[in-house]
């Protein structure tokens, strides 16, 4: 290969190399749900990278599937932000299933979409934050991309909750949840550093 060629695909952040899988999936963070875990690409959520969930509508579980997370996050006194959740969330339930509220901020404030992208993008490049997540459904061409240097940069992990189905989006892992009875049904529909689309049921526990 060109040497200059080569030098250009080693240094630029904004090109992937399925070699490049690996360093997405050593650093994974267990989920808090065995099941889960045992069908995520290096065990559990990928780290500093952009992962999207994909709702029918907005409350159907998609949060409290991240309370293990949160829990251990916040008990490591780190930052989590929440951007534009569609409801207020209730603080005394998460307080009892062990989240310190002292680490996680919220910002109600509706934003443009340019507003938006700026605000995600500025709290993953912070190093302040270990978790971003944002409830905002459409993005500009290229934002997501924008999102995942953002996230590599800062060390950060972001997840945004979608209603649409962007079959084209870059995220690292994109899942798709169904709300049952008893939890919600996760589908992968994609994850980097594996193509098999799978499925699981998680039995979500009511605090």
């Amino acid at each position: 290969m060109n040497s200059k060629l080569q030098s250009l695909l080693e240094n630029n952040p904004q090109i992937w190399r399925a070699k490049d899988a690996d360093r997405y999936l050593k650093d994974a963070i267990p989920t808090g749900y065995a099941e889960l875990d045992a069908i995520l690409p290096g065990g559990g959520w990928p780290a500093n990278v952009i992962t999207e969930m994909v709702t029918p509508q907005w409350g159907v579980g998609e949060l409290q599937l991240f309370l293990p997370l949160l829990r251990t996050i916040t008990q490591q006194k780190r930052w989590i932000l929440l951007i534009a959740p569609p409801y207020v969330p209730f603080a005394p339930a998460l307080e009892r299933a062990g989240i310190d509220m002292d680490y996680v901020v919220t910002v109600q404030a509706k934003h443009s979409q340019k507003d938006a992208l700026w605000g995600i993008e500025k709290a993953l490049q912070s190093l302040a934050c270990a978790l971003v997540f944002a409830w905002v459904d459409s993005f500009m061409h290229g934002a997501i991309r924008r999102l995942q240097l953002a996230a590599e940069a800062g060390r950060s992990l972001g997840v945004l909750f979608r209603q649409r189905n962007d079959e084209q989006s870059p995220a690292a892992l994109r899942i798709r949840l169904h709300p049952s009875a008893t939890g919600v049904h996760v589908q992968v529909l994609k994850a980097r550093g594996s193509f098999q689309c799978r499925s699981v049921h998680i039995n979500l526990q009511l605090y």
